[in-house]
């Protein structure tokens, strides 16, 4: 039942999130009361996610080495540096269309190659491919790309401590809600 519950809401996730462009005139025709639905399903599928995955029974089908585990901090730290990029329009901003995307594919793809149960792949493997579909999908809706302006300097080394600090804060969280996800801990 909890793969069930699993694979509906990495479904859900997907469908919430690619609404807007797998169907614009139906999005566009519900205007701002549309970011309300959105909203909720998109709660609803985390809620999903989070439930199915606890509830489901471990599948192993890989046992990553120990050494895994740093390439999945690197890969979770480069997701976060990737989310400040896109919110502090740094200069790398404009030499990558989609940041938040970007960051979100390394991200799972870091906990894909550590959690090697089938729960692991439908929640990580899933989230991944939906972010490649996404980026897909945007980019044929909006061939075009304008690049952001330049970015001072200074902005790339605050997204930096920022990204580090967000991965040591919400690693310690991950420590307490679930698996420590530090080396040695």
């Amino acid at each position: 039942m909890g793969t069930l519950i699993l694979i509906l809401g990495v479904a859900l996730w997907a469908g919430a999130h690619l609404f807007k462009r797998l169907a614009p005139e139906r999005r566009a025709a519900m205007g701002e009361s549309g970011k309300g639905p959105v909203a909720i399903a998109l709660l609803a599928s985390i809620v999903l996610m989070v439930v199915g995955y606890r509830m489901a029974d471990p599948v192993w089908l890989w046992v990553a080495p120990n050494w895994m585990v740093h390439v999945n901090n690197l890969l979770v730290f480069i997701g976060f540096y990737l989310f400040a990029v896109s919110g502090m329009k740094t200069g790398l901003h404009r030499h990558i269309r989609h940041p938040q995307l970007s960051g979100f594919k390394a991200w799972a793809l870091g906990h894909l190659l550590v959690v090697g149960t089938v729960q692991g792949v439908i929640l990580f493997g899933g989230l991944l491919a939906w972010a490649v579909v996404a980026v897909i999908v945007i980019n044929r809706a909006e061939r075009g790309w304008t690049r952001p302006p330049e970015a001072a300097g200074w902005k790339e080394g605050v997204a930096l401590v920022g990204a580090l600090f967000a991965t040591l804060v919400v690693g310690h969280i991950h420590g307490w809600l679930g698996p420590w996800p530090f080396a040695g801990g």
